[in-house]
């Protein structure tokens, strides 16, 4: 935000609408808009082996994915705004449950009061890590500002054409803004560091790649940007779970799931490229796994 306009730059699409007085393209006024904090099993296990993530997934998203699995709460925008004290008093909440990491999930067009709440909370004692969990089209002088207070960056990296990124998203500019921010992400944590025990990641950046179907997502350009601009070892999450959801019904390239031949491609070039933190999915994740976020305490069912 420009404080001497009162201007919306938060993210990338710079907007430039005052937030106490109209909505920009995220549809989200001012402050901390919450749709749901609960206790997730479903995240990676090398960040909670059992003991699961303490997410806040925040209300509405700066992109608009035809085929978002989160689309109740990112494009109808299901939420309810919280006071900074109520963040905070869960932040130690996820701790006393002893879970493994806290995960902010689409923060970045809620950035400047996530922070101020995270740093808050650091100063009055939290230690447990922070996972700052984006589509990677974050804003520059936002992310630099995260330095200190965010342990493990784990983006979700979604194309290598802007052109597909627009029609698919509604992204402008999508390449080259997500690079820039992985490399800032890279440059902040570095590569994956684990505990003495090598089974939960203490820091580093985490990559997520969702393939999608006919080859759209780009993954052989995006994973080699990430081996050669940024490093082998940081970690790869090659989500195989692409469900025709939400609107990806109005595009017949979208409206399938992926085949077990375009995933294990996928796996074959990380392999090639010497990734060497890597986790894979079953096919069959697509099958379950998505989320009703009306039910804001229990989206996932297969948690509880």
């Amino acid at each position: 935000m420009n404080p001497s306009q009162n201007r919306c730059t938060i993210c990338p699409r710079h907007c430039r609408v005052n937030r106490m007085e109209e909505n920009g393209f995220c549809q989200t006024e001012q402050g901390i808009v919450l749709s749901s904090a609960l206790v997730h099993y479903g995240e990676e296990p090398v960040f909670s082996e059992n003991s699961g993530v303490g997410n806040f997934f925040f209300t509405s998203c700066n992109l608009s994915c035809v085929y978002c699995q989160n689309y109740q709460i990112s494009q109808e925008r299901n939420g309810t705004i919280i006071s900074e004290h109520a963040l905070i008093e869960q932040m130690f909440a996820f701790q006393n449950d002893n879970c493994g990491c806290i995960g902010l999930v689409s923060p970045s067009h809620q950035a400047p009061w996530i922070r101020s709440a995270v740093k808050k909370a650091k100063n009055q004692g939290l230690k447990i890590p922070i996972i700052y969990n984006s589509a990677a089209y974050d804003d520059m002088d936002q992310l630099k500002a995260w330095e200190g207070l965010v342990d493990i960056y784990l983006p979700d990296i979604r194309y290598a054409d802007d052109r597909i990124a627009h029609r698919y998203s509604n992204a402008t500019n999508y390449v080259n803004i997500s690079r820039e921010a992985l490399l800032e992400m890279y440059r902040q944590v570095g590569p994956v560091r684990w505990d003495s025990q090598g089974k939960r990641v203490l820091s580093g950046v985490w990559v997520r790649h969702l393939i999608l179907p006919n080859g759209l997502a780009g993954s052989w350009e995006t994973l080699c940007f990430l081996a050669l601009e940024l490093s082998p070892d940081v970690g790869l999450s090659i989500m195989s779970q692409y469900n025709p959801l939400y609107l990806a019904h109005q595009f017949p390239e979208l409206f399938r799931c992926i085949t077990r031949k375009e995933y294990n491609e996928v796996v074959d070039m990380a392999a090639s490229l010497g990734f060497s933190n890597v986790l894979t999915q079953d096919l069959t994740s697509v099958h379950c796994g998505v989320p009703n976020f009306r039910q804001s305490d229990t989206p996932f069912q297969w948690d509880v």
